[in-house]
């Protein structure tokens, strides 16, 4: 199983509006962008994922292409362990590659490895769930009657869960639109808040106090990662959980100090951003041991998503699996749709990932192959 040829393509999907939606950077987006990995090997396997790309899928691509492609050719496909320390050593010495990059090539290792040994992804990782509760994020919405519109729609539709990305422009608009929520589904259904890191300490701690007013389950990046003092002094004075990590580089060693000084309360990783299947999995065991959750980031792409839900039910200290909603915005590069019924995600039986790309949408989209 030795790696024969890394394949990378860059593609745009224009059937993916975000309407409605302005992103913090003052740009909708009118269209998403994304990679394909494709991992080979001298014994005729292969393995497929989808990457992040940002705001450019030919800027992202070739530097994965230019970094990764020379750094796994003739690497035996079942030492990801060793290539996940060696990237590490090689990204800090040269590439430093955004934090999305190697992500792609150690979720086709673990497809790779699962397929050759017959077993579902997430039962060849370590089997833990095979059903996973499911909880739906909001987008950025124009106010908050259309919050609470969509709020009791996701609830409606048997989510178990709804989180708000708020506007962030202005706090007291952020809290208005988190009591109008709850009020509009009630008093039962579980809530969580994301604003992205707009506040100060002193607004994100009067921020935090609302929304344990109303009831809310747990409250997200209100300010910068990055700032541990603050994110720390905050999680002492609130007693809503406050969680965070989700884009800190360099799992888990970024995140290491988070836990042990328990900067938060439970802390975020995924397989896109995190560093793979190996690097989302040692926060998550790292969390564990400090009797801390490590709640699972949403990977935005239905097909890195399948892989998340795939880890999600290899670990005990995860709650739900996340879905960015209307999830008909996100619902392509796979040839069937997430495995969600009434909320509830159940994982696939067979070798592998479980279900397959959709390689006559790849085709449609792809705008150039490295």
């Amino acid at each position: 199983m030795k790696i024969t040829a890394l394949d990378i393509r860059c593609c745009r999907y224009d059937g993916a509006v975000i309407a409605g939606a302005e992103m913090r950077d003052g740009q909708k987006i009118a269209g998403l962008e994304f990679l394909v990995y494709t991992l080979r090997t001298d014994d005729g396997q292969a393995a497929s994922m989808f990457g992040f790309a940002g705001r450019s899928s030919l800027g992202a691509g070739h530097l994965a292409a230019a970094s990764l492609r020379p750094f796994v050719m003739g690497r035996h496909a079942l030492d990801r362990e060793a290539m996940w320390h060696d990237w590490r050593v090689a990204d800090r010495w040269w590439h430093h590659l955004p934090i999305y990059a190697y992500g792609p090539v150690d979720c086709c290792l673990w497809i790779l490895a699962a397929q050759d040994a017959k077993q579902p992804l997430w039962r060849y990782i370590g089997g833990m769930h095979a059903q996973v509760p499911v909880y739906a994020s909001s987008l950025v919405l124009a106010d908050a009657t259309a919050y609470a519109k969509e709020a009791v729609a996701v609830r409606d539709a048997g989510m178990k869960a709804y989180k708000i990305h708020p506007p962030g422009r202005d706090l007291e608009e952020d809290i208005a639109i988190h009591a109008a929520v709850r009020d509009a589904v009630g008093p039962d259904f579980k809530l969580m808040s994301d604003p992205v890191a707009p506040y100060t300490l002193e607004q994100a701690t009067r921020f935090g106090r609302a929304l344990e007013a109303l009831g809310y389950a747990w409250l997200e990046e209100p300010m910068p990662d990055e700032n541990f003092s603050a994110m720390r002094e905050l999680t002492r004075v609130l007693d809503i959980p406050v969680v965070g990590t989700e884009v800190l580089a360099k799992h888990p060693y970024s995140v290491a100090e988070c836990i042990a000084g328990r900067v938060t309360d439970a802390v975020r990783a995924d397989v896109s951003w995190s560093g793979g299947i190996t690097g989302a999995l040692k926060t998550a065991r790292l969390a564990e041991a400090f009797h801390m959750n490590c709640e699972l980031h949403t990977t935005i792409f239905h097909p890195l998503e399948m892989v998340n839900l795939h880890l999600c039910a290899a670990v005990k200290n995860n709650s739900y699996f996340e879905v960015l909603w209307p999830m008909e915005t996100f619902d392509f590069g796979l040839t069937s749709a997430l495995p969600i019924q009434n909320g509830i995600a159940t994982l696939p039986q067979t070798a592998g990932l479980g279900v397959e790309l959709d390689w006559d949408f790849i085709d449609n989209c792809t705008i150039a192959e490295l």
